[in-house]
């Protein structure tokens, strides 16, 4: 199996995080390999707020806990927080390109490339769909016309064991022409 399959296998969304703190290097490290995830048109619609201060982790985490859903985020450490960014389109291509039609995909790439780099580093992710976009918005002045592409939850596994996963059976989910 390669290096690769078993970091797939290796990453799973993390609920019950430890105390330890998340070293800096590492959310850089995280931050780095989404940077480098790729993007139609090279556009790198993205940019990245990392929370790591004590004092607004618990706000941050209340905005995932909204809905009365995710209590787990009390624990979590940090958070990044991935925002849509204008596409970075070459003058040409932006008068014939609809950045719209590519850049959720390019949001969920960056998203997959942190969560795997974090994997890697031994730390455990949560993507977080469901949460309070108008308080995260204010809390950390995010301007109105930017996009929310992520919030994910990281740091240390309480627990390290990698659960098996469930998945449909590959032939539900390909078909070969």
């Amino acid at each position: 199996m390669s290096d690769f399959m078993e970091l797939c296998l290796k990453r799973q969304s993390c609920r019950d995080f430890s105390d330890r703190r998340v070293e800096r290097e590492k959310l850089t490290r995280c931050v780095e390999a989404a940077r480098l995830a790729p993007s139609g048109c090279n556009a790198q619609p993205w940019s990245f707020v990392v929370v790591d201060d004590p004092k607004v982790v618990p706000e941050v985490a209340k905005c995932g806990q909204s809905m009365g859903i995710n209590g787990f985020l009390s624990k979590a450490p940090a958070f990044f927080i991935v925002l849509e960014e204008q596409a970075n389109l070459m003058p040409g291509l932006a008068k014939i390109v609809d950045s719209r039609y590519f850049v959720p995909g390019d949001l969920g790439a960056a998203v997959v490339h942190l969560c795997l780099e974090a994997a890697s580093l031994d730390l455990g992710t949560c993507i977080i769909g469901m949460y309070d976009r108008p308080t995260l918005r204010a809390l950390l002045s995010i301007p109105a016309e930017k996009n929310f592409g992520g919030y994910v939850a990281v740091g240390y596994p309480a627990d390290a064991a990698v659960r098996p996963k469930v998945r449909k059976p590959i032939e539900q989910v390909v078909r070969y022409v």
